[in-house]
């Protein structure tokens, strides 16, 4: 029989399970015609920023609030930011699944996709926006 910690630790991981999806399911993702999921990218705008996952939309964490209305209710969104110790990714998940969306957060960020060598697409000089407080 299983013990209410062994029961904690079950659940636990089971949501951490759900919660997640790794830079490789994301890459078979995109390249399958008619998946149903929207990549966002949570980073904040700043110098750091030179490069995103190809096809996503760039909607930072501080606007994810306000601007969740651009994302569709019928897809999976799967939100990315830097790397496991950023929690702006989780931060814009808990605002989003408030709201009814299915989410998913690319485990590792983009520090995960870049040590894969998986595709990178550069962002332009004029879409960069001078960063509000950090680039994490």
């Amino acid at each position: 029989m299983e013990n209410s910690t062994d029961a904690l630790v079950a659940g636990f991981f089971r949501a951490k399970a759900a919660a997640y999806t790794s830079p490789r399911t994301v890459k078979a993702w995109l390249d399958s015609p008619g998946s149903d999921f929207v990549l966002v990218d949570v980073r904040l705008p700043g110098p750091a920023r030179t490069w995103q996952i190809p096809g996503s939309l760039a909607i930072p964490a501080t606007q994810i609030e306000e601007r969740r209305n651009e994302l569709p209710k019928d897809k999976t969104i799967v939100l990315y930011c830097w790397d496991t110790w950023c929690s702006l990714a989780t931060t814009a998940a808990v605002i989003l699944v408030y709201h009814g969306y299915r989410v998913k957060e690319l485990f590792g960020g983009v520090a995960a996709w870049q040590a894969l060598h998986l595709p990178e697409e550069r962002i332009g000089e004029s879409t960069m926006l001078p960063s509000p407080t950090c680039a994490c």
